[in-house]
């Protein structure tokens, strides 16, 4: 109600009545309004070199124009879904990135950590016998213990955590190949839990778009309050057409999305957890007082020290956060698999969440970036590994591709920081 009638104190030139006729006229106005708006608010942050996630979604649509030019299968609904599963494992790890780099920082562990929980839960559900459920607790919180320690290292001992995090790297690795033995590899039971993460499929149609549907109302209900508090404290603020406008702009390609799913199994398990998870840190991040600091200590630690933030305490959660994320990487990428191998954890996994943080906006610089960059940069880099194999091009090419957009993408960060830095923004 209070936004119609701040619609109805703009200026009319023209009749008004009870219809629907007089009416439109006005939410036309009021559209148009609102999207010259947005349009000029683009325009200002792209002068300043506040670009956020608008170089990867502009790469992501290129990548998947081409490879669907070049086979008409990479965008249907069976590769769709299986690229919406594929992203999960290292996405999370990546999300784990996130938080380091925020703080300036880089966790060169989480590949090994990975591996580290994915063995410990192999070794004592299935040569042990410990129950499935009791085992994956295990192997989460031995993710969330690497990190920690390697966090108290790096906060207490100031050695830089690349530092801190290679010497856990091979720390890390040596145990999981201690702990899985002489056996080398171990095979998960195909109907257990762990199995069934990436291998279940919610095909009642209202699982989609049902969380289509939650997802553009929490947007909605969030820009609602948003606006609220600002108007509360006289602050500028979106209007009620803005939101609007907002909100369709989540839920129409969420509603997509639930289409493509739907019409092939349904709405993955992987996928849900996924979401749910980036959205939780999400807002952790950008509505609680840890999630300030972290962003506060990536502007400067000697001005969050003066400001009397406690940098030491952060600086151990962030590297906690980023050991659990990989310890539940881990279990989602040996899920894909079902299996455990000394190879675990190793190979390009590193690399590729590094990549993906990076290439999805997350700032090498620290204090930019959200869980949703890593999202966007796995999309990107799994889009890509998607697309090869349909067309059979080689690994070589793909990692050459991949690095190119890497590079692109820390180019982009870097120029963009000294745009900022020029009109005072950085």
């Amino acid at each position: 109600m209070r936004g119609m009638r701040e619609m109805r104190e703009e200026p009319r030139t023209e009749p008004t009545g009870p219809g629907a006729e007089a009416r439109a006229p006005r939410r036309g106005r009021a559209v148009a309004a609102a999207v010259e708006h947005g349009l000029a608010v683009l325009r200002r942050k792209l002068s300043s070199g506040e670009l956020n996630s608008l170089p990867v979604v502009l790469v992501l649509g290129a990548v998947w124009i081409t490879f669907q030019i070049l086979n008409q299968n990479f965008l249907s609904p069976r590769n769709l879904s299986n690229l919406s599963v594929d992203i999960v494992g290292t996405g999370l790890i990546a999300v784990g990135i996130v938080f380091v780099l925020l703080i300036g920082e880089l966790d060169l562990s989480v590949g090994a950590i990975s591996g580290l929980a994915a063995a410990v839960f192999a070794v004592l559900n299935v040569n042990n016998g410990v129950p499935e459920w009791l085992a994956l607790v295990v192997a989460v919180l031995a993710g969330t213990a690497a990190g920690t320690v390697q966090g108290f290292s790096f906060a207490r001992t100031r050695v830089p955590a690349f530092v801190v995090t290679l010497a856990g790297l091979l720390t890390w690795n040596g145990l999981m190949l201690y702990i899985l033995g002489t056996s080398g590899t171990v095979n998960l039971s195909e109907d257990g839990i762990v199995a069934r993460l990436t291998s279940y499929y919610l095909s009642n149609d209202v699982a989609a778009y049902g969380v289509a549907a939650i997802s553009a109302a929490m947007v909605f209900v969030a820009a609602h309050q948003d606006r609220r508090r600002r108007m509360a404290v006289g602050m500028p603020h979106r209007s009620v057409t803005g939101i609007t406008v907002r909100t369709a702009a989540v839920a129409v390609p969420a509603f997509a999305i639930a289409y493509v799913l739907n019409s092939f199994q349904g709405l993955p398990l992987a996928l849900l957890v996924f979401l749910v998870v980036v959205a939780g840190l999400d807002i952790v991040l950008r509505r609680t007082h840890y999630g300030r600091q972290v962003y506060a200590l990536g502007g400067g630690v000697e001005a969050a020290r003066r400001a009397s933030l406690n940098v030491a305490g952060v600086q151990t959660a962030v590297l906690a956060v980023s050991g659990t994320m990989a310890g539940i990487g881990g279990l989602f990428l040996a899920s894909r698999i079902t299996s455990v191998s000394q190879s675990s954890g190793s190979g390009v996994l590193l690399l590729n969440a590094i990549a993906a943080a990076v290439i999805g906006g997350t700032s090498l610089f620290g204090g930019r970036g959200t869980t949703w960059s890593a999202v966007l940069g796995m999309l990107v880099i799994q889009s890509i590994a998607s697309g090869m194999a349909i067309t059979d091009t080689p690994v070589a090419v793909q990692f050459m591709i991949t690095g190119g957009v890497l590079f692109a993408a820390v180019v982009i960060d870097a120029l963009s920081r000294r745009s900022q830095e020029a009109h005072g923004r950085a």
